[in-house]
């Protein structure tokens, strides 16, 4: 006898990315054929994310902020974290999601926290008036970020690095994005902050800071700021994997039982 309180959806998982048939793939609208032939890979990381093929200024800065992102050594804890596991004679894939499991709030969260400083502070002009937002508002949203962070003593996120007096990555896309045309409410408002803050206590904007600005300009959520951050960094965390397998012993020791203090 039928359970007709029971009933198996045939259509149980919809997307809108790809559709797969026999022999033809569909990637938002467009064949997979035409696309490899026709489109870098920054451009099909840009349709898949955002449902549209970049315009030419849009794909060469998309592609800018994937670059600037590729690497920063091996002093970043995800760096250090895939090296440590792919020592032990873990595969890459492990090695891999080990470094993936480091990103947290000190660690690359910083680009989800200045998108949304950045977007609520234009946004909230645009609540109030719909026209374009002009220089003189930058400069008043500035100055209410310098209010809220700098003279109450907290650190703006997107600014200040550790190893930088000068973050060449920041300098180098700000450089790139003004001499294409690029300039937006969002890069207009993370450089008034800039000037500011530089002026006054001699901090200058960060990579995640000024890829902030620009993914926002792009019209990216900041929910989908990490995620960016993770495409434009693993080839590089996976060199670092592959250079720690062919290179260093296996079991690499971090630190010896000398380093380690014993408190109990």
């Amino acid at each position: 006898m039928q359970d007709n309180n029971f009933r198996l959806n045939p259509h149980s998982l919809k997307t809108t990315i790809t559709r797969v048939e026999t022999d033809k793939i569909v990637t938002r609208g467009y064949n997979q054929r035409d696309l490899i032939e026709k489109i870098r890979y920054s451009d099909m990381v840009f349709l898949l994310l955002k449902g549209r093929l970049p315009s030419l200024k849009e794909s060469k800065i998309f592609n800018y902020v994937l670059v600037s992102f590729c690497d920063h050594g091996a002093t970043p804890p995800s760096t250090q974290t895939a090296r440590l596991v792919a020592s032990s004679g873990s595969p890459i894939n492990s090695a891999a999601a080990g470094a993936l499991l480091s990103f947290g709030h000190k660690h690359a969260g910083a680009i989800e926290k200045t998108m949304e400083l950045y977007q609520s502070k234009i946004n909230s002009i645009h609540l109030i008036d719909d026209a374009t937002i002009d220089n003189k508002q930058i400069a008043g949203l500035a100055i209410e970020i310098y209010e809220e962070y700098i003279i109450k003593g907290k650190k703006v996120p997107g600014f200040g690095h550790r190893y930088h007096n000068v973050d060449p990555r920041a300098e180098k896309l700000m450089e790139l994005a003004i001499n294409q045309g690029f300039i937006g409410p969002h890069i207009k408002l993370a450089l008034a902050i800039e000037d500011l803050v530089c002026e006054r206590k001699h901090i200058r904007l960060n990579v995640d800071g000024a890829n902030a600005a620009i993914l926002s300009d792009l019209g990216f959520t900041p929910d989908l700021g990490l995620g960016v951050f993770i495409i434009g960094r693993m080839p590089g965390i996976i060199a670092h994997i592959h250079e720690e397998k062919m290179d260093e012993e296996e079991f690499r020791r971090f630190c010896d039982l000398d380093d380690v203090i014993y408190e109990g």
